[in-house]
């Protein structure tokens, strides 16, 4: 199988040495985004629920340059450091992801890159 890197400039590039997101085998595998600014690259000011509109405009985006929509995402996955903020960020998590939503996982960690409070990754289908 062949890996074909997927890049969205209006997504945050990469601040490490990986891919926004590769497609390969029928699907999409999108690298987890933080609540960056695509036009800055600094972490969006306001609280978790407005973190986690920024990260799902940004998979949005990384997801429309591969061809994609949000109804195309079959799993994923949710990285919370405060697990005090899983209602809000669900709450606004539903609003992007109405009808079948996907499989989920909410993980919460000690930490995140540039002081985030919320990461999402994403799988979608291709086929």
């Amino acid at each position: 199988m062949t890996l074909e890197p997927i890049t969205s400039g209006a997504a945050p590039a990469p601040i490490g040495p990986y891919n926004q997101a590769i497609r390969t085998g029928g699907f999409l595998f999108c690298s987890g985004q933080i609540p960056l600014d695509p036009a800055t690259g600094e972490l969006v000011n306001g609280d978790v629920a407005a973190q986690t509109r920024q990260v799902l405009k940004n998979l949005e985006a990384v997801l429309a340059a591969g061809g994609l929509l949000l109804r195309d995402v079959v799993k994923t996955t949710i990285f919370l450091v405060d697990m005090q903020d899983f209602a809000e960020v669900n709450g606004v998590y539903a609003e992007y992801f109405g009808g079948v939503a996907p499989a989920r996982s909410t993980v919460a960690v000690a930490a995140l890159p540039r002081g985030a409070r919320v990461e999402i990754d994403l799988i979608a289908r291709t086929g």
